[in-house]
């Protein structure tokens, strides 16, 4: 307070971010001190500063900060936190408020000439406070009038705005709400603030419109609850009170400006959710949904000032903008789908009637509503061509229209994506109408589409001509092979020293490749003639990465390195984008196209052994096994071996859990087929892993400690897959000692790792062990381990601190382990019993009652018994 009383004193003020530090003291200090020793907090401050304009601003930064404290609904407070809020707001509603609304009465009336960043600062406070206390003491006249010749001054009407925008927003019961806007609106409309063509500030404006969603969306709200009521008079009165709003809304929508625009959509959306909800529309209502139509089709539109070849800020804002407005369409589509259909209809047509001679921006939009009618009047599979015929007839149409009137010779990048954007949309047009194909097919691949001069349109129409081939190939088998030597320059490697820039990136090429193979997978052509169009479009990338991998080695500079790995691995990657093509249907083998995989795989193994580069050509290689195990099926299983072997060979972690998936697929796909070669890699495989999970890491580095958390899961993962698959001989076969060796990882997984996905592993396992093993007939010397570590594990682990009970994940691994310890008494029986009843609980200090009773529950209980028994028993016993 000395501190509060200085300021009072100096002529200079501190810096602002001294006062707003003080402020925070301030709010901390009355949080702490409100409700015991400092009640009066709020008198003292105010008979202590009056209306000195120094400690005035600290009063009110010291307001907003317990806002930000007390009220502040965007930051989470723990339960205590919330009660003593409500406590504090409780106690300040029946003490002090009506002092401080009074207190920021005489501020705004005294400072609005003099002072006019405190009047701000004060609406700033009112609006926050409104939320939560009593309106009456702001919604009233003096408050009301004062507040609206803010509204006509130039530095505080933005404020002003903001403030009334508060009390509107505040909830309340419907009929009040109802009154307070409509009584809010009259005042505004009779000052003239409704007049806003005669309105030039738009940063004003945009509070503005703001305010009026705000005022809509309240009406709007109360519509709604009144509606739900049963209050059909009342309701009628509100539904008036919000439809004498929308020609205001029109205005604003269809305002210049965007953030104007965009801050009226709310109100738009919600009124279209009214008039969805009645029965009929009136003329009225058809002639707003009409004008809201045509308001959306021209805010759609590009400015002159967007820049599409560098978009930046303001070109995102227009593109969230534009997203906003898609939502409306939508909702138009709900509420009248015919008069949507023929706005476009009319649009759509005007404009490509003359596209050659009109504005870039009004093809592209017009073409774009076509585009957006595919998703505001949804249909299944894209079947826009079935069903309603009168839509299916003007939707095809407009794609006649669009594909036969040449738009696509269109000068400007946006026109010509939302050309290939909506042919693609519609492709079912293309079936429909299969004489169009021809035309179209020549756009993707000439200078409009794959050849554009625009990097980003030829990306985009990669993407998009995979699409269009994908659902039309079998329209597609008299233009393969001339399709194919079109793009035949573009499936090229680039190799980095080559120099030229390539046309396309390697990321469009996969798109280009996977086209390739679709068209030749998919042609009527016999298995002879498919056979050599693959091997004529993968021989020259297997040529490519030879002569690479040659040169690797060689290299000594390292971004050279780099580059040279770079294009090996986009040789691999796409040779396996273009194994995608194949299906159940037509499999490799019946293309014929077995042997160019295989030669493939002969190529490309190699690198595994390259002495640099190894994690990115290991990776590559890797994912093109994954691939290989599912086209060529036990015709890959040659190769593995020796793959395995290289992969296997100065390991990283990453290296492992890459490559443990691929063995997992192996072993799951082909189980007896490979049981030989699991046999061979298994422990090689194991070792390998140990060494890397034993390497020391700094105790602080998070990185190598979550590497290693996944490479343990990784592990576990394929035990499990192995012990699944039926191939736990391939285990038993290892030797006792690394048997055991193995088993106790399990263990440990279960018990000693605070990763709760790991240990649902781990108990999985040792339920399939338990299962296989633990009868008369398993592994010897397996019904001891399972007295002395299985049965342990499974009241240890949930025992752990580390063992949250309220963590989802952590109930389904208790669960698992319930499990274990049911196949534990299936495969044991009353030995278990005893076990349990004469051992091991009375070693865990479980008393008698609770031994019987748990053993009890294992032997009668279903599982889902069990399953909630374990964990109440879990509960109790770690409080």
């Amino acid at each position: 307070m000395k501190w509060l009383q200085t300021q009072l004193m100096n002529a200079q003020q501190e810096k602002p971010f001294i006062r707003n530090k003080a402020a925070q003291v301030f709010a901390l200090t009355f949080v702490r001190e409100y409700l015991t020793h400092w009640p009066k907090f709020f008198f003292d401050i105010l008979t202590l500063i009056g209306l000195n304009p120094h400690g005035v601003d600290i009063y009110l930064r010291t307001l907003m900060a317990i806002d930000a404290e007390v009220v502040d609904r965007d930051i989470m407070h723990s339960p205590e936190e919330t009660r003593r809020n409500t406590l504090i707001k409780d106690s300040m509603r029946e003490q002090c408020i009506p002092s401080l609304v009074e207190s920021w009465f005489q501020i705004l009336q005294a400072y609005q000439q003099s002072h006019s960043e405190l009047t701000c600062q004060c609406l700033e406070v009112v609006g926050a406070y409104v939320s939560w206390i009593d309106l009456n003491l702001i919604a009233n006249d003096r408050f009301v009038n004062l507040l609206l010749s803010h509204m006509s001054v130039e530095d505080l009407r933005e404020e002003a705005c903001d403030c009334l925008f508060e009390i509107v927003n505040k909830g309340m019961d419907p009929v009040d709400k109802t009154k307070l806007v409509e009584s809010l609106c009259q005042v505004l409309q009779s000052a003239g603030f409704f007049n806003i063509e005669q309105e030039e500030d738009v940063d004003f404006l945009a509070k503005f419109s703001r305010l009026v969603n705000g005022m809509g969306q309240s009406l709007v709200v109360s519509w709604t609850k009144l509606h739900k009521a049963g209050s059909v008079k009342v309701a009628a009165d509100t539904l008036r009170a919000t439809e004498a709003k929308v020609p205001l809304m029109l205005q604003l929508l269809v305002h210049e400006d965007d953030d104007i625009s965009a801050n009226i959509v709310g109100f738009c959306y919600d009124y279209l959710q009214v008039l969805k909800q009645l029965p009929l529309l009136t003329d009225q209502q058809k002639a707003n949904v009409e004008a809201i139509m045509l308001a959306v089709m021209k805010k759609l539109t590009y400015d002159d000032e967007y820049n599409f070849e560098n978009e930046g800020e303001d070109e995102a804002m227009f593109v969230e903008y534009r997203k906003q407005l898609k939502m409306l369409l939508d909702r138009l589509a709900q509420v009248s789908p015919e008069l949507l259909l023929e706005a476009v209809r009319r649009v759509f047509n005007n404009t490509l009637q003359s596209w050659q001679t009109a504005a870039f921006m009004e093809v592209e939009v017009a073409i774009r509503l076509l585009y957006m009618l595919g998703e505001a009047l949804p249909v299944s599979h894209g079947a826009h061509f079935t069903g309603d015929a009168t839509k299916a007839s003007t939707l095809q149409d407009m794609m006649r229209t669009l594909v036969s009137s040449g738009v696509s010779e269109y000068q400007h990048t946006s026109v010509t994506l939302e050309f290939f954007e909506t042919v693609v949309r519609y492709d079912k047009f293309f079936i429909v109408e299969p004489q169009h194909i021809p035309s179209v097919l020549m756009a993707f691949l000439d200078h409009r589409g794959l050849r554009h001069s625009s990097p980003k349109v030829r990306s985009r129409v990669a993407y998009l001509f995979s699409r269009f081939v994908k659902t039309l190939h079998k329209h597609m088998n008299a233009f393969i092979e001339d399709i194919l030597s079109r793009i035949q320059d573009l499936l090229e490697l680039a190799p980095p020293e080559n120099g030229f820039p390539a046309l396309v990136t390697s990321d469009d090429q996969l798109f280009i490749f996977e086209t390739a193979g679709v068209l030749i997978v998919n042609g009527e052509s016999p298995a002879e003639r498919k056979q050599a169009l693959m091997r004529s479009l993968l021989t020259p990338l297997m040529d490519g990465f030879r002569l690479l991998l040659a040169k690797l080695p060689q290299e000594t500079d390292e971004e050279r390195q780099g580059a040279l790995a770079d294009c090996l691995s986009h040789a691999v990657s796409f040779a396996s984008r273009t194994s995608k093509a194949f299906s159940n249907k037509q499999t490799v083998k019946q293309c014929g196209c077995s042997e160019v995989y295989r030669d493939c795989l002969q190529t490309f193994l190699p690198a595994l052994s390259c002495p640099v580069q190894r994690g990115q050509l290991r990776s590559a290689v890797r994912s093109f096994l994954h691939r290989m195990i599912i086209c060529l099926e036990e015709e890959v299983l040659p190769f593995v071996p020796a793959a395995s072997e290289h992969m296997l060979k100065d390991c990283e972690p990453k290296d492992l859990q890459e490559f443990i998936p691929l063995i997992s697929q192996i072993t799951a796909k082909f189980k007896g087929q490979v049981s030989p070669f699991l046999q061979q890699v298994f422990m090689p495989l194991v070792l390998a892993i140990f060494e890397v999970l034993g390497r020391p890491a700094e105790e602080n580095d998070q990185a190598a400690a979550l590497d290693k958390q996944m490479l343990r899961r990784s592990y576990f993962s394929f035990i499990q897959t192995v012990t699944g698959s039926g191939m736990n001989e391939v285990m038993a076969n290892q030797g006792a000692e690394n048997v055991e060796r193995v088993l106790f990882t399990i263990i440990q997984g279960a018990v000693d790792f605070p990763d709760p996905i790991a240990q649902k592993t781990c108990f999985i396992i040792l339920t399939k062990l338990v299962e296989l093993w633990g009868g008369k007939d398993g592994l010897v010397g397996f019904p001891d381990f399972i007295y002395k570590h299985i049965v342990p594990a499974c009241f240890l682990a949930p025992l752990k601190p580390t063992f949250d009970l309220s963590d989802a994940q952590t109930v389904l691994t208790l669960s698992e382990c319930t499990l274990t310890l049911k196949m534990i008494h299936l495969k044991r029986g009353l030995e278990f019993i005893q076990f349990l009843q004469q051992e091991y609980l009375p070693s865990l200090q479980v008393s008698p009652d609770i031994t019987q009773e748990l053993c009890q529950v294992l032997q009668q209980a279903d599982v889902k018994v069990l399953k909630n028994y374990m964990k109440a028993f879990f509960q109790r016993a770690k409080l």
